[in-house]
């Protein structure tokens, strides 16, 4: 890796592609998808059953997710500057089953809109 990408990785959650994200969702049922971008970007398509908290807002809205607190929390954004940054919140606060799939184009399956 280099300099940049070395100082920006979250060295607390684990990136994960699609087909790892699958396995997540297919062994655990109470998997969080947590989707960090805006709420126009929510709108306009996410991955099916996803929780919208943009990442500006996860800081105080962090106790609305108590009762995910063990279990494995996936998030995504656009690109996966955000994800990581929401993983690194997430992390600071006791959750500790994180994952970042990073830019929502990772996942391959159909979107939802609302």
């Amino acid at each position: 890796m280099g300099f940049f990408s070395d100082m920006f990785e979250n060295k607390n959650s684990n990136n994960i592609n699609h087909e790892e994200f699958q396995n997540i969702i297919k062994n655990n049922k109470n998997t969080l998808v947590l989707d960090v971008r805006t709420i126009e970007e929510f709108r306009s398509g996410h991955i099916p059953n996803a929780k919208n908290i943009p990442v500006q807002e996860l800081s105080t809205k962090i106790s609305n997710l108590d009762n995910y607190k063990n279990n494995d929390i996936i998030v995504y954004c656009r690109s996966g500057v955000r994800s990581s940054k929401a993983a690194d919140i997430l992390n600071k606060n006791g959750f500790n089953k994180v994952y970042n799939l990073g830019g929502i184009g990772n996942y391959k399956g159909k979107l939802n809109n609302l």
